[in-house]
């Protein structure tokens, strides 16, 4: 069995979906740890519902800079000597620092197909490029870490079916869908 820590943001359903395959046996892992950098992140509830300790951690901008947290961060970490540190919907650029220490154990879930859309808000900009015709192909990829934004070598991707009579609503369940589909594959993959 591996270890695993998940970092997170919001609402967790990336993170339930990994708790849920590893109940029914799907998964051979233990989630050791859940860290969000978000207080009032739904995930952390999920992963107490599921008692899995949880650490909220937050980035104080004003008072630290992202190298200083990124220490704080790997601390915690590195008391749970986890095999893969999981990004399911983590809001923070990590130091290239941070990234060297957990090379290869460093994997970000991104709602993205490589080389189109990175950083923020990249389900909606897909549908719109989708809609306008800029793309013809849509869907999220797994990858690991790196030093820049969502540009980390590519494990996997999972491609969704276009259709440009849907809405923004229905077009994030295709991608939440396939997002949950992947993270599980990844998992399976490397255990």
């Amino acid at each position: 069995m591996k270890d695993l820590v998940i970092l997170i943001s919001g609402n967790g359903s990336n993170l339930q979906c990994v708790i849920d395959s590893i109940k029914e046996g799907l998964l051979d892992y233990n989630i050791s740890l859940v860290i969000s950098n978000r207080k009032n992140a739904y995930g952390l509830e999920r992963a107490k519902k599921a008692d899995i300790p949880t650490l909220y951690l937050p980035f104080r901008r004003k008072e630290e800079k992202r190298e200083a947290y990124d220490e704080r961060l790997a601390i915690e970490i590195e008391k749970c000597k986890p095999s893969y540190i999981f990004c399911l919907g983590f809001l923070h650029v990590l130091t290239e620092s941070f990234v060297k220490k957990f090379e290869s154990k460093l994997i970000n879930l991104h709602p993205a197909l490589p080389c189109t859309f990175v950083g923020l808000d990249c389900i909606e900009k897909q549908y719109n490029a989708m809609i306008n015709g800029e793309i013809t192909e849509c869907g999220v990829m797994c990858h690991y870490v790196d030093g820049g934004v969502d540009t980390g070598k590519v494990i996997a991707t999972k491609r969704i079916d276009v259709d440009k009579s849907q809405t923004l609503e229905c077009f994030e369940k295709y991608i939440h869908k396939a997002e949950h589909e992947l993270v599980v594959e990844v998992l399976k993959s490397l255990e």
